[in-house]
């Protein structure tokens, strides 16, 4: 098995919390238990994906806001905030709050572009200001500034009784430099390069770039291709961050039943896999399934895994709580040690 060109150091997973519609509270904590037996197994990081308008966590840092106080160690990450939903100012806020109440453990991802379906969802969430408002890297610029304390307002000082500052507030030390950029592209890969943000990868990426040898588009080199032109930007060159997050689904423990379904998870969603998809040609990374040795060897085998040092593996989307019971505890104990990853390394 070749070895990595970067131990993995740091170990986390993604998860979307659905829920049941008419129990809304049972899917929620289903994903507070899943974070806090992260934290158990030795997890480094829990991430968190948004749903809006779906039965999917809506409300990342709410949630996050309730993981701070059920845990102490494991970092808590958003993957990503969808920013066309959100007011960069009121997001700094909210931020800084939850990282105060973590103890400096939260690590937010975000992400540009219209919301989904946004001619359906305009009205709703931006009636007066639908075709002003600027959906691209300048509203992740914006978020960076009042994280990182640049004045938001040039009035501060006191006012009757009130006493006001012109930065946001809190100000959390340190998580300006916990800030994620999640792309898939290669332009968005330079951009957070520029800005020193840290670069979240994921199981998606836009066919553009290296081919493979029957001259289609390569997903890993793709994917090496981003992680390269991000650390070529970035002021911390070769150190700076980088996470990779692919599905992987080990099945050392798992039941026969489980495996069915986990195989058959997988056989539905490989065609997607075999060419880009869609107007913005989206390529898609096989799932990996099978035993920690077989998915490990995988990994080993993919270059742009070869190059980073985190990952937040991505929990399929539709299985229950005792199936992802089942898939941390593999991972924890059995595929992360096989790519060189220790508890507290």
């Amino acid at each position: 098995m070749p070895p990595t060109s970067r131990p993995l150091r740091k170990l986390g997973f993604l998860t979307i919390g659905l829920f049941d519609e008419a129990d809304p509270r049972r899917g929620h904590e289903s994903t507070l238990e899943i974070i806090e037996l992260g934290e158990r197994l030795g997890f480094d990081s829990a991430w968190l994906r948004h749903r809006h308008l779906q039965y999917g966590i809506s409300s990342p840092v709410a949630v996050l806001a309730a993981a701070s106080q059920r845990t102490s160690r494991i970092e808590l990450g958003t993957a990503v905030i969808p920013l066309g939903w959100e007011n960069p100012l009121r997001l700094a806020e909210d931020l800084a709050t939850v990282d105060i109440l973590s103890g400096g453990r939260v690590n937010p991802g975000v992400s540009v572009g219209p919301p989904m379906h946004y001619d359906r969802v305009k009205d709703a969430l931006y009636p007066d200001t639908a075709d002003a408002e600027d959906f691209g890297y300048e509203r992740v610029r914006r978020l960076l500034d009042f994280v990182r304390g640049k004045p938001a307002t040039d009035f501060s000082g006191v006012e009757g009784f009130e006493v006001f500052d012109d930065r946001v507030q809190p100000q959390s030390p340190g998580l300006g430099s916990r800030m994620w950029y999640g792309g898939g592209s290669l332009r968005s890969a330079q951009w957070a390069g520029e800005h020193g943000m840290n670069f979240l990868t994921s199981s998606v990426v836009k066919a553009e770039g290296p081919e493979d040898a029957e001259g289609s588009p390569d997903f890993a080199r793709i994917q090496l291709s981003h992680i390269r032109a991000f650390r070529a930007r970035h002021p911390d060159g070769e150190d700076a961050r980088v996470s990779q997050g692919l599905v992987v689904i080990p099945t050392d423990s798992a039941t026969p039943g489980q495996r069915a379904k986990y195989e058959e998870y997988v056989a539905q969603r490989t065609p997607r896999t075999t060419s880009p998809q869609g107007p913005a040609r989206l390529l898609f990374a096989p799932d990996l399934v099978g035993t920690s040795e077989e998915i490990a060897e995988r990994l080993h085998a993919h270059a742009a895994f070869r190059e980073v040092e985190e990952v937040a593996f991505a929990l399929p989307f539709t299985f229950g709580h005792e199936d992802y019971v089942q898939i941390l505890t593999d991972i924890a104990t059995r595929l992360g040690p096989a790519l060189g990853w220790r508890p507290g390394g």
